[in-house]
């Protein structure tokens, strides 16, 4: 009994381990096992897959998405297929139990990005295979996981416009890499300068005009092929890209290497041209040359200011710009560089006053022009007491020094100066302010005032004969701070100055919002039920017309149906003698049909006429006979 059971329990484990996913190949070779589903129309990925695999092939079916569960667990598998499918999703950690996997193939499909958390778990990744896909995205992490490990990355024959060249400098490990036939149109310099076991790279047929110099590329012999080269050489491909042979590709040109047909696109006079059969003096640049600059901007202290400086020259100059303290600007809050050669300044300083140098630059020379920026200084809160000549650098804001640094008794004193503020609402005010008669020279006024909400300070210009204004764009329930300053020439210094006239404080009414929505909706409301009321009494109206006409024409009386004498006819050989009665417009029209013949017979088919009462006289098949014959 106990051979029995021993027996079936071995039986069982066998029948156990061969079992294999419908229409697979299982190959079971101590230790691992082999399953092999190549154009078995799957649809996903077989949930039966003994845990224990090694190789998984699954090339050449219709699975549309990898999921978690369908890897979960196999931690055994070397090696996993799945090319010329129809992936178009791998969902998060998919891999993430693969820890042993050397080979990943997840090339012909459908694939458009490749995300973090997509390969997340390949520790011991070699050879990752994503070719002919759809990809125009892979994201800077993900090759995190296997980036000392992997030697074999294929990219090729996808959308790809950039990739992410700072993962790609740390592959350590990598043997081979195919970037080509994408739209790669930019390669970092040094880019492969770390790469020290690359032995191939492939950029043919993507969007490059030029090859950045590589340290790599000095160190070890480049070949055009990989049949003879050397093991400690570099095979490097770059055929079918759009290159313009200028002075940036010399280094290239004089590399010592096998031709293989690389042709130039640009400029006009080598286009076409096999690269290697130009010589180097033609391999030349064009110095930059400032076409267009701002040689002068005046601008007042508070305002944007635009500087340009547009240059040519092959390939294109990089414009650099110099502050008049002789630092380089960089792009801030406040400064904008842009690529063809502005400077934009978004806010002016009194500092920023003096001479900007715009340095064009490329790898034939450099060239410089000097754009003057005049920053006039915005008039400033001063009085006979203290006046600095020398303004702080920076926008300047009275309303705040006027609070902190203006002594209490000049304080009052500004309060004491009649500034008014009439006709206050919610959205508005009125300023007055006395005539300034004993200021000589006067040239406008100028009012300043800030919300106590905020720290922005508003300027409005009056001219010189105005004695108010009409601030039309306050909000409702805030307190503001409001001054006046009479702006006149200054007779001993010949300068522009400032004095104030008062300050105010005020606080702008409530607006009730909500009662004059009410409003609005109780007039909108009656507009429709007026404009309703005018529509149905019409409706009505044009229905008792209908009525009436209605009423009238049933009421009024049938008119009689004629009698008929005094006509004979003859029908089918015999005498009718009932006809309508005619009068003389009949007889008038009968005697036109009828010509005047004695003796005989006018035979017809039908006649139609009028009668004087309106009535339709009809005669069908009717003989007409004259009246001499009647007589016989």
């Amino acid at each position: 009994m106990e051979r029995l059971v021993i027996c079936l329990l071995m039986i069982s484990t066998s029948v156990k381990t061969m079992m294999c996913p419908k229409r697979c190949s299982c190959q079971n070779v101590s230790p691992s096992i082999t399953i092999l589903c190549t154009k078995t129309g799957l649809l996903f990925v077989p949930p039966t897959i003994d845990r224990r695999t090694a190789e998984l092939r699954l090339m050449d079916n219709f699975i549309t998405t990898l999921r978690r569960k369908d890897f979960a667990n196999m931690t055994d598998l070397i090696h996993l297929t799945l090319s010329r499918n129809t992936i178009s999703q791998v969902m998060p950690y998919a891999f993430f139990d693969l820890k042993g996997l050397h080979a990943l193939h997840l090339d012909s499909n459908r694939l458009t990005f490749v995300n973090e958390e997509h390969l997340r778990g390949l520790i011991n990744l070699r050879h990752l295979i994503l070719s002919n896909n759809q990809l125009h995205y892979i994201a800077p992490g993900s090759f995190d996981d296997f980036i000392d490990t992997l030697e074999d990355l294929d990219l090729s024959y996808n959308n790809l416009v950039d990739i992410p060249w700072e993962t790609i400098g740390r592959l350590s490990s990598v043997n081979t890499m195919g970037l080509d036939h994408n739209l790669i149109d930019y390669v970092p310099e040094g880019i492969f300068s770390n790469l020290h076991k690359l032995a191939r790279l492939d950029m043919t047929s993507n969007k490059l005009k030029k090859i950045p110099p590589d340290p790599l590329f000095s160190r070890v012999p480049v070949y055009a092929k990989s049949k003879g080269s050397p093991l400690t050489s570099l095979v490097l491909s770059f055929g079918g890209n759009p290159l313009h042979c200028n002075c940036e590709l010399m280094w290239l040109r004089r590399l010592t290497r096998e031709d293989d047909l690389e042709t130039c696109a640009s400029p006009a006079e080598l286009m076409g041209k096999y690269f290697w059969s130009i010589r180097e003096e033609e391999f030349v640049c064009e110095p930059p040359m400032i076409t267009h600059w701002t040689s002068k901007q005046v601008v007042m202290e508070g305002q944007s200011a635009s500087l340009k400086c547009k240059s040519v020259g092959d390939p294109d100059p990089y414009v650099r710009w110099i502050s008049p303290d002789g630092k380089l600007v960089s792009n801030s809050s406040r400064t904008i560089s842009y690529d063809n050669g502005t400077l934009d300044i978004i806010t002016t300083i009194f500092a920023d006053r003096g001479n900007f140098t715009c340095i064009a630059s490329n790898p034939a020379g450099e060239l410089t022009a000097n754009v003057q920026l005049i920053v006039n200084p915005f008039p400033n809160l001063a009085n006979s007491t203290n006046w600095n000549k020398e303004t702080e650098s920076g926008l300047l804001d009275i309303l705040t020094p006027a609070k902190s640094s203006i002594p209490s008794s000049e304080t009052k004193a500004l309060n004491d100066k009649k500034v008014l503020v009439a006709e206050l609402t919610s959205s508005s005010a009125l300023i007055q302010w006395p005539p300034q008669s004993h200021i000589p020279g006067i040239r406008m006024y100028q009012i300043q005032y800030n919300s106590s909400s905020d720290d922005i300070l508003i300027y409005r210009m009056i001219p010189s004969s105005s004695k108010s204004f009409f601030l039309s764009d306050l909000v409702s329930s805030r307190n503001y701070d409001l001054c006046v300053l009479a702006v006149y020439d200054d007779g001993t210094t010949a300068l522009t100055a400032t004095r104030v006239i008062g300050c105010v404080q005020f606080t702008t009414e409530q607006e009730y919002k909500q009662c004059r929505s009410l409003h609005a909706q109780f007039l909108g409301g009656t507009m429709i039920i007026i404009i309703g009321g005018i529509i149905v009494a019409s409706v009505l109206v044009f229905i008792f017309i209908l009525l009436m006409k209605y009423k009238l024409y049933n009421n009024h009386p049938k008119s009689k149906p004629a009698k008929g004498t005094n006509v004979c006819s003859q029908t089918n050989g015999s005498q009718s003698g009932t006809m309508g009665r005619s009068s003389s417009k009949l007889n008038e029209r009968r005697d036109s049909f009828l010509p005047d013949i004695s003796g005989t017979s006018v035979k017809g088919k039908t006649i139609v006429d009028l009668s004087p009462d309106g009535e339709r006289v009809t005669l069908s098949d009717t003989t007409f006979i004259t009246n001499d014959v009647l007589s016989h």
